[in-house]
């Protein structure tokens, strides 16, 4: 229940617009950065501890806090709206659709800057539309199915752990000169948490193709064929899916703040154009409701398990519901 409203909260409100929890989040982070920064490897392992650990402890003891199913379903349900970022998300994409749609190349390459680090001035319209259907891809996988699947297995706890990881993999976890040792951890943690989401993303995007003009088959053979090719081993495999179930190209060469990057090609087909960006956005949002499904349903299968279990393990005597006749 927990699961459900909580996605739909995002569904209709989108972030919150104000005093949001994962901007205060990063302050900490940051905080905790300028004390424990040093330029190797140990010192970024021991400091994804030292930002996760308390924050995930305080989740298990405000699960644990909620004594009835109301409670912890209020409590699931506002984590889960705000580590959930998919509406957002798709209303970015929407934004840049209707600038481009528009003629509008200036307020499309200022807004892109919302979803991806590229030099937006090196971007014409194929350039912006390629970025945002990238975008749409590997967050959809990050700030979506990834998160509602450590809620479904984990709860809150699972929840607001995966959340804490992402950020921090977003903030230090990518090759600059400064966070190429120190930011190794956050970015291998990273990694692993999203190792299933993905392929549950890459999956749901393959098997939703025919809902956008796409064709199922070519969603799994690009995700097969071209997901490897990507430096992330996750988002590789999102993108390859989308780019085969949307029948576009994506990947080639991006430029950030003048280093020039070049990625192989995923998927067959010309360069994105603007009228992709709407049916990414659409593919994008089916996704997440099918996510949401199946989350929801896991959950469910979890629980039961673990009341089976606690039923099961207790002894026969005080399991029994039927009082012992007395004696004669």
């Amino acid at each position: 229940m927990g699961l459900a409203l909580g996605f739909v909260l995002d569904r209709l409100l989108g972030d919150p617009a104000c005093y949001h929890p994962v901007a205060g989040f990063g302050r900490y982070a940051r905080a905790v950065e300028s004390r424990m920064y040093r330029d190797d490897r140990a010192a970024g392992a021991l400091y994804v501890g030292a930002v996760v650990a308390p924050v995930v402890g305080a989740a298990v003891i405000a699960h644990r806090a909620t004594r009835t199913p109301l409670s912890q379903a209020l409590l699931t349900a506002a984590t889960t709206w705000t580590v959930l970022g998919g509406r957002s998300l798709v209303r970015e994409g929407e934004i840049i659709a209707g600038h481009l749609q528009a003629g509008d190349l200036a307020a499309a390459r200022a807004r892109v800057t919302h979803l991806v680090g590229r030099d937006p001035h090196r971007l014409d319209e194929r350039g912006v539309s390629r970025a945002v259907v990238e975008s749409l891809a590997e967050n959809t996988s990050d700030a979506v199915v990834a998160p509602l699947l450590w809620g479904a297995v984990l709860g809150v706890p699972g929840l607001v752990g995966y959340r804490s990881i992402n950020t921090l993999d977003a903030m230090v976890g990518y090759r600059s000169a400064r966070y190429r040792r120190f930011g190794w951890a956050s970015a291998r943690a990273d990694d692993i948490a999203n190792l299933v989401p993905s392929r549950v993303a890459a999956a749901l995007a393959a098997l939703l193709a025919p809902l956008v003009g796409g064709r199922g088959t070519e969603a799994w053979h690009a995700w097969r064929r071209d997901g490897r090719r990507h430096p992330s081993p996750n988002a590789g495999v999102v993108e390859a899916a989308f780019a085969g179930a949307l029948g576009v190209t994506l990947g080639g060469t991006n430029h950030y703040q003048g280093r020039a990057e070049h990625r192989a090609t995923l998927g067959n087909g010309p360069v994105p154009r603007t009228g992709d960006i709407r049916r990414a956005t659409r593919l994008a949002t089916m996704v997440a409701w099918a996510a949401a499904g199946v989350s929801v349903a896991l959950a469910g299968f979890a629980r039961a398990a673990r009341v089976s279990s606690r039923r099961g393990s207790c002894p026969a005597a005080s399991c029994s519901t039927v009082r012992p006749r007395p004696p004669a």
